[in-house]
């Protein structure tokens, strides 16, 4: 199934974290913590001003992100578990 968020919504895929520590000790899934970076699926054209001008998308997809702890709305589509988040939840991207 194809998704296009609409205006200023962007669906972003978690990327997983590390199952291991620095030092080597293997992280149980039960302690891990949900991952708060991410790779931009699809974005919506943008926001709209009161004069229906357009403000662009600072992201595009492909891009590598950071965001929020409790960002988003996970939603899951053809079996995969994605978020849907506004483009102010979004804290930066990662270069």
């Amino acid at each position: 199934m194809a998704f296009k968020p609409l205006h200023d919504r962007v669906l972003v895929r978690r990327v997983e974290s590390e199952e291991k520590t620095a030092g080597g000790l293997i992280i149980p899934d039960s302690a891990k913590e949900k991952p708060s970076e991410g790779e931009v699926v699809s974005c919506g054209e943008g926001a709209r001003k009161d004069n229906g001008e357009l403000i662009g998308m600072a992201v595009s997809a492909g891009d590598r992100i950071l965001f929020g702890k409790w960002s988003g709305t996970e939603i899951t589509i053809d079996g995969e578990e994605l978020l849907i988040m506004k483009e102010n939840d979004i804290l930066g991207v990662m270069a």
